[in-house]
């Protein structure tokens, strides 16, 4: 979660978090992603990192994003009443997380993860929804209960939402991501698009087929090899970048404090 490479996923999970109809609604109403879209993200990633690097802070946010969300209800264009904190939209919210994670490593890792490391990924995205209290009857029990989970929601629950139709389109206007290093953005040019173009390509080309099919975009073969060619490049580079490039700050800090930790624990025992 503090890797830059998540960058390229974020639109994604955007997209399919709105498409579920109360998450949707309230976005559309509530949110600023269109008038300050880096604005928005930077927000939700400094959260994100508290929540997971910020130790005894990490309950704290948990309870600002809950209390932030209270007032967050309405009734949607079809008559549909939503609450931000109803249980099944809050926890499908954070449950992206965890596709989100195993499709980064997918198109722009060295390699996907494991099994045993999906399990222990899991875990920990468990552990940080209750942080956030998200209710326990809400988490698949295991990893295979997961995509059974994910693949039902997205065929039962998830919709063409007009908000999701949005924020595609919002893609294609933004700049680049100012959160990336030079290097990761000049790999971007070789596909002949502009940084908004690439954005909208990124997210649309990271969507699950199923998702996609729901929108209605397409996706050729040769869209899938050139986006596999650029996660090759990403996947490529990021090791020769200094760590400060590679993570985002509040991560990249705290692996630093862990480091120092370890320092200290082991010159105790030397001692």
């Amino acid at each position: 979660m503090g890797d830059r490479r998540l960058m390229f996923l974020l639109g994604g999970g955007l997209v399919m978090q709105v498409m579920h109809p109360a998450i949707g609604a309230a976005v559309g109403e509530h949110s600023v992603y269109r008038t300050d879209p880096w604005g928005r993200l930077t927000r939700s990633l400094t959260s994100l990192q508290t929540w997971v690097y910020g130790g005894p802070q990490a309950l704290e946010e948990g309870r600002r994003l809950r209390e932030l969300h209270r007032d967050i209800r309405g009734v949607d264009d079809r008559g549909r009443r939503y609450h931000a904190l109803s249980a099944e939209p809050y926890a499908w919210v954070h449950l992206t997380a965890f596709e989100r994670a195993v499709t980064t490593l997918r198109y722009f890792g060295e390699r996907p993860y494991t099994p045993s490391e999906e399990r222990r990924l899991y875990e920990e995205v468990l552990r940080l929804g209750r942080i956030l209290r998200v209710p326990e009857r809400m988490f698949p029990a295991t990893v295979e209960d997961y995509w059974d989970y994910f693949h039902d929601m997205v065929a039962g629950t998830l919709e063409d939402h007009p908000t999701a139709r949005d924020v595609l389109e919002t893609t294609l206007t933004v700049g680049p991501p100012p959160m990336l290093p030079g290097p990761l953005r000049a790999l971007w040019r070789p596909l002949g698009l502009t940084s908004g173009q690439v954005n909208h390509f990124v997210t649309v080309g990271t969507l699950p087929d199923a998702v996609r099919a729901k929108l209605g975009l397409s996706w050729t073969a040769r869209d899938e090899a050139r986006l596999r060619r650029l996660g090759r490049a990403v996947a490529a580079t990021m090791p020769h970048l200094p760590e400060r490039a590679r993570y985002l700050p509040i991560a990249y800090r705290a692996r630093r404090a862990a480091r120092a930790r370890d320092r200290l624990t082991r010159a105790m025992r030397v001692a």
